[in-house]
């Protein structure tokens, strides 16, 4: 993916410009997504737009409490897990896809060999954070759904993290998050192909590496040359012989 060109082309989701806190967010996303994605530009899409949303323009890695929230929010939530008091506050939503409750919380610690529960705020950093929001959305951690049960539909996608809630808004990021993503791999430079190796001379033999069979076939010849010599040596004083006889 050509960086630059997807960064120009998300900027416009984030009124044209992109503050140095987004460019780090979205980075540390495109990196875990790297690692842990599964290299689908529709999912890594929606995993963008429901991280753009849920922190609100990668400017809240922690959910916004006021005074009065204390008592109302997940208190007492035993589908979240929460049933030690002081769970409502002490796991509120964290990171990328703002993941609450004890019951959440505690998955994590295993799924990352990191202790949750006893530091949450863990949860806010983007190394952290980012890896959960990748792996959680495609393994569905969160409600069960995942991104793969949803092959094409934005709004539908939606359920991996909270039912229904601003569905149409979300998808509509995604497609520009697509967008963006699909011009970018088109623009991004091929890599050069590795030149192909030449191949290796042949080996030139040595007399030491002949064959068996040329050196029996060398060693023939020379012997019956050997002997036709002979022979002829023989003859040849045969010859001289008989004209001293005859003359």
């Amino acid at each position: 993916m050509d960086l630059p060109a997807f960064f120009a082309g998300v900027r416009p989701l984030f009124g044209g410009e992109l503050s140095q806190a987004q460019v780090d967010a979205l980075n540390a996303i495109l990196k875990a997504w790297g690692q842990y994605g599964d290299g689908k530009p529709r999912h890594l899409a929606y995993i963008l737009a429901t991280s753009k949303h849920e922190t609100l323009n990668y400017d809240h890695m922690r959910e916004i409490w006021g005074p009065t929230d204390t008592q109302k929010r997940y208190e007492g939530r035993a589908d979240l897990g929460n049933t030690v008091k002081g769970d409502g506050k002490r796991f509120m939503g964290r990171g990328f896809v703002q993941i609450t409750g004890r019951r959440n919380y505690a998955d994590w610690s295993k799924r990352l060999g990191m202790d949750l529960l006893s530091k949450p705020s863990l949860a806010e950093g983007h190394e952290v954070a980012a890896r959960i929001l990748v792996e959680g959305m495609l393994k569905g951690t969160f409600t069960g759904k995942k991104l793969a049960d949803f092959p094409s539909d934005f709004v539908e996608s939606r359920r991996i993290v909270n039912g229904t809630d601003r569905a149409t808004l979300i998808a509509g990021y995604a497609y520009r998050f697509l967008e963006a993503i699909d011009k970018a791999s088109e623009a991004a430079p091929e890599r050069p192909k590795p030149a192909a190796t030449p191949p290796s001379p042949p080996e030139l033999q040595t007399p030491a590496d002949e064959p068996a069979e040329r050196n029996g076939r060398v060693t023939f010849i020379a012997l019956v040359i050997g002997a036709v010599l002979a022979f002829a040596g023989m003859a040849w004083g045969f010859i001289v012989s008989l004209i001293d006889k005859v003359f």
